[in-house]
C-alpha cells in the first residue's frame, strides 16, 4: 500500500545527560548524511532530559537544511495558544523546517477525554497560526477555551501537526485532524500498523479527507550487530528486510530513528536508508508519488478557475494557496491589499518560465509579477488570480571589480544591493526607500537620491536576462536583442520577467545628507524658492520636498530632504543653504554619511496593506506660480494626505529621450500624490496638469489610457506596441499599464 508520500528519514536526539553540545553535533551530523528531519524527545521509557521545545530552537539556530520536529509534545490545558505562537515564531526563525508532533496530555488516560481534549487543541493551534483569517481567534471548547487570541506571526511555511496515536481513539482522531500519525514500534506492534491504517482511513474519509492527507511516521528502535537477531537486530542487510514491508504494505511514509548512538546514525543513513529507498522503488513502481495531497483546510479555499493540482512540479514545495499560513505574508503589497488565488515563488529562469506556462494556461486569470512588493502602480498582487513571486531570485554578485559590473536578481532589496556595493566604495542610485525590489524599479526608471548627478537606475543598467511570455529565456543589452534592451528600460512589465540585471555601478563615497522640517504656511511660496533652489544647484545636490494635508490646530510643515554627493563640508554647507533658505526651519539635521545608512529605512517586517491605494504622477519642467498655486489648493483642500516632488533633470536629461523606453528626460521634477478618494483627488490634480509634460507610471493608480499616453510619447508609445506584438503578441502581460500589441495588416 502506499499513500503517495516520498520516504523520508529521520532520528530521534535526547542526549544522555541533557548535553546541548551533543544535541548539536547529532543534529549537523544528520544533516551531513542526508536525514530530512531530525526530532526531539526522550526515547521510549528514558530518564528526563532537556526540555524538548528548548533544545529545539537551540538546534534550529545551528543547523540549516534539516527540518526541525517535535516527538511528541504533551498538550496541556492552557497550553495550545501559548504553543502556537512559539511554533510559528521557532517557524519563521528557521526557515520554514518545524514540524509540530503531539501527544494526548495522559497516553494512559480516558481514550475518549484524551481524544477529545487533543482534537482541541489541534483547533486551537491551526486557528493561531491561520495569520490570514483576520481578527481574533475565540474557541469555546470543552477542554479549552480561547476569548480573543490575536493571531499571528505567520509561520515561513505550512506547520504540519502530527498526532501520536497508539489507541483507537487517538488514530482516529489522527484521521479527522492531523497531517500525520506518529507511533513507535514497541508500543505497538508491527503486524497491528495495517489495522491501525484502517481505522485512521476511515475517519479521514468520515471528515471528508484522502487518508493520502495523512502521513504515517514511524519511530523505529533497533539495534546494530554483526549477527541475525530478532525484529531489527543484525546488520543492515536485516534493518532494510525487515523494514521495507511497514514501507511497500503498511504506507509508512517517514522511519524515525531511535539511536543507541552516533554509530547508529551513521549507518542507518549510510548502509540501510539507500537500501531501503531503492529496494522500496522497486517494489512500488509505478505507484503515485509526491508528497500526498493538500490538507482539506487547504483545498478548501482554493479558487475557482485555477488547477492547482497541475501545478508544476518544480513550484510546488514552495507554491502558496490561501489556505496556507504564508498567504498572510505574501497576499498583500506595500500599498496593496489583495487576495490572489495562487502564488508561485519561483527560484530561477527556468521556473519562472514553468510559472508561465501554468499562467498561459489559464486565460482569463489575472496575472501579477512581485519582486520586492512595493508597487504602487503595479499589479504586484490582485484577486482570485496568479502571483509570480521573484523574492527567492534576491542574489547579488559581482562579475568584473575592474569594470564595476555586478548582476542582481530582481527580488534583492535596494538597501541590500547598497550594502553589498559600499564594500567596494560603489553605488547606484535608486528610490528613496530601501524596501524597494530591484525588479520594479529597474525596469520603470528609477529616480533617486543621486539622479541629478547620476541619472536614473536604468542608465546605469547593461544587460537582462529575460523569460518571454513563450518561456523562453533571452539575453538583452545594447549588442544581444537591443529593442528589447530599448523597451525594458522604462516599460519592461510589460515584455517579460527580467531574472537578473547587470549594472555598472560607479564609484561612491560618503555623502552629505540633510533633513530639514520646515514652515509651509506659504505653500506656493515654499515650493517655488525651494524648486528654483534645486534647478539652479550643481548637480551633486538631489532633493525631495514632502508635504501632507494640514491638521487643525497645528501649522503647516514641509519635510525637506536633499543628498549632495560629496564628503566635503563645506561643499554640503555651500549646497544646502539656498534649499534651507527656502522657507523658515524649525529643526534641521545635517551628517556626513555612508549611502547605505540612507537607504537602510525599510521595516524588516512583510506587507499587511489593505485596500487600493489612489495615487498620481506628473512630471514637470519648472514649478511655476501657476503650479505652485494649485499644490497648495490641493493640500489644503484635503484631497491628497501625502504630496511629493523629486528632482529629477540633470544627468537624467543628458540621454537622449529616444535612447530608453523612459522618454520624458526634459522635466526637472517628478509631482507624486496619494488621496483617499479618487473623485477628489483627480478633480484637485485637475488645476495642475497644464503645467505637467508627461507622467512616471511608477506612482500611478489611474489605469485610463490617456494615461498610458501621458507616460509615453506617440513615435515612443508606438515602437513599444509594434515591439509587445513581436514579444508578447498574446498580451499576457497584461495587468501592469498595459501596452496593447499593435494590430498586425493582412497581406
Amino acid at each position: 500500500m502506499s499513500y503517495g508520500h516520498f520516504l523520508e528519514f529521520g532520528v530521534l536526539i535526547a542526549p544522555a545527560g541533557g548535553s546541548p553540545e551533543a544535541a548539536v553535533a547529532l543534529a549537523r551530523r544528520a544533516e551531513e548524511l542526508g536525514y530530512d528531519l531530525v526530532t526531539f524527545g526522550d526515547p521510549p521509557g528514558g530518564p528526563a532530559s532537556l526540555d524538548a521545545w528548548t533544545l529545539m530552537s537551540w538546534v534550529a539556530g545551528r543547523t540549516h537544511r534539516v527540518r526541525i520536529g517535535a516527538n511528541a509534545l504533551r498538550v496541556s490545558p492552557g497550553s495550545p495558544a501559548v504553543l502556537a505562537r512559539a511554533a510559528a515564531s521557532l517557524d519563521l526563525l528557521s526557515g520554514g523546517r518545524l514540524e509540530l508532533g503531539l501527544s494526548p496530555r495522559d497516553p494512559f488516560g480516558d481514550a475518549p477525554e484524551e481524544a477529545a481534549a487533543l482534537g482541541e487543541a489541534v483547533d486551537v493551534i491551526r486557528g493561531l497560526l491561520d495569520a490570514g483569517e483576520r481578527g481574533p481567534l475565540r474557541f469555546e471548547g470543552e477542554h479549552h477555551r480561547i476569548r480573543g487570541a490575536r493571531r499571528g506571526p505567520a509561520p515561513e511555511r505550512y506547520v504540519p501537526i502530527y498526532v501520536e496515536a497508539h489507541e483507537p481513539e487517538h488514530l482516529r482522531l489522527a484521521g479527522r485532524k492531523a497531517d500525520g500519525w506518529l507511533a513507535t514500534l514497541g508500543e505497538i506492534k508491527a503486524t497491528e500498523i495495517r489495522a491501525a491504517n484502517g481505522l485512521l482511513d476511515g475517519a479521514a474519509r468520515e471528515a471528508g479527507r484522502d487518508p493520502r492527507e495523512v502521513r504515517r511516521l514511524l519511530n523505529v528502535p533497533g539495534r546494530f550487530s554483526s549477527s541475525r537477531g530478532g525484529f531489527l537486530e543484525g546488520p543492515a542487510e536485516k534493518w532494510v528486510e525487515d523494514l521495507l514491508p511497514l514501507v511497500t504494505e503498511d504506507g509508512v511514509g517517514t522511519l524515525i530513528l531511535v539511536p543507541e548512538g552516533e554509530e547508529a546514525v551513521e549507518r542507518f543513513a549510510l548502509e540501510v536508508a539507500p537500501e531501503l529507498r531503492e529496494a522500496a522503488g522497486r517494489e512500488l513502481a509505478g505507484a503515485p508519488l509526491g508528497g500526498g495531497v493538500r490538507p482539506l483546510w487547504v483545498r478548501v479555499r482554493r479558487h475557482a478557475g485555477i488547477d492547482y493540482d497541475g501545478i508544476p512540479a518544480p513550484l510546488r514545495e514552495n507554491a502558496v494557496e490561501p489556505g496556507d499560513p504564508a498567504y498572510a505574508r505574501l497576499r498583500s503589497t506595500y500599498l496593496r491589499g489583495g487576495a490572489p488565488g495562487l502564488l508561485l515563488r519561483a527560484g530561477s529562469p527556468e521556473q519562472v518560465a514553468e510559472a508561465l506556462a501554468f499562467a498561459r494556461s489559464h486565460p482569463g486569470v489575472p496575472l501579477g509579477i512581485r519582486s520586492g512588493g512595493h508597487g504602487i502602480s503595479g499589479r504586484s498582487t490582485n484577486r482570485g488570480g496568479i502571483v509570480i513571486d521573484l523574492s527567492r531570485m534576491n542574489g547579488i554578485e559581482v562579475l568584473d571589480e575592474a569594470a564595476r559590473r555586478v548582476r542582481i536578481g530582481p527580488g534583492a532589496r535596494w538597501m541590500d544591493v547598497a550594502a553589498a556595493l559600499a564594500p567596494y566604495g560603489w553605488g547606484l542610485s535608486s528610490g528613496d526607500y530601501g524596501g524597494v525590489g530591484v525588479g520594479g524599479l529597474a525596469t520603470a526608471g528609477g529616480i533617486g537620491w543621486l539622479a541629478r548627478g547620476r541619472g536614473l537606475t536604468i542608465d546605469h543598467l547593461r544587460a537582462v536576462e529575460v523569460v518571454l511570455a513563450d518561456g523562453s529565456v533571452v539575453r538583452a543589452s545594447g549588442e544581444e536583442n537591443p529593442d528589447l534592451f530599448w523597451a525594458v528600460r522604462g516599460a519592461g512589465a510589460n515584455f517579460g520577467v527580467v531574472t537578473s540585471f547587470e549594472f555598472e555601478a560607479y564609484e561612491v563615497g560618503e555623502v552629505g545628507w540633510g533633513q530639514f522640517l520646515m514652515d509651509a504656511s506659504d505653500t506656493a511660496g515654499l515650493l517655488r524658492r525651494w524648486g528654483a533652489a534645486v534647478e539652479t544647484a550643481p548637480r551633486e545636490l538631489t532633493s525631495f520636498i514632502v508635504l501632507g494635508a494640514q491638521r487643525p490646530g497645528r501649522p503647516a510643515v514641509a519635510q525637506v530632504l536633499a543628498v549632495v554627493d560629496s564628503d566635503r563640508p563645506e561643499v554640503i554647507v555651500e549646497l544646502l543653504e539656498p534649499v534651507a533658505g527656502a522657507a523658515p526651519v524649525y529643526d534641521q539635521s545635517v551628517a556626513i554619511t555612508p549611502y547605505p545608512s540612507i537607504m537602510a529605512n525599510a521595516q524588516g517586517s512583510y506587507h499587511e496593506a489593505r485596500g487600493e491605494p489612489v495615487a498620481r504622477s506628473g512630471l514637470i519642467r519648472h514649478i511655476t506660480p501657476r503650479f505652485a498655486a494649485a499644490a497648495e489648493a490641493l493640500l489644503r483642500s484635503g484631497a491628497a494626505y501625502f504630496f511629493q516632488i523629486r528632482s529629477v533633470g540633470g544627468a537624467v536629461a543628458d540621454v537622449a529621450p529616444e535612447a530608453t523606453a523612459y522618454a520624458n528626460r526634459s522635466a526637472n521634477f517628478h509631482v507624486t500624490a496619494f488621496g483617499a478618494s479618487g473623485e477628489r483627488l483627480d478633480a484637485a490634480w485637475e488645476a495642475m496638469r497644464a503645467d505637467f509634460d508627461g507622467l512616471y507610471l511608477s506612482f500611478e493608480t489611474d489605469r485610463r489610457p490617456e494615461r498610458l499616453r501621458e507616460a509615453f510619447p506617440p513615435a515612443t508609445l508606438a515602437r513599444l506596441r509594434e515591439l509587445k506584438a513581436r514579444y508578447d503578441p498574446g498580451n499576457l502581460f497584461n495587468d501592469n499599464f498595459n501596452i496593447p500589441p499593435a494590430e498586425r495588416r493582412r497581406a
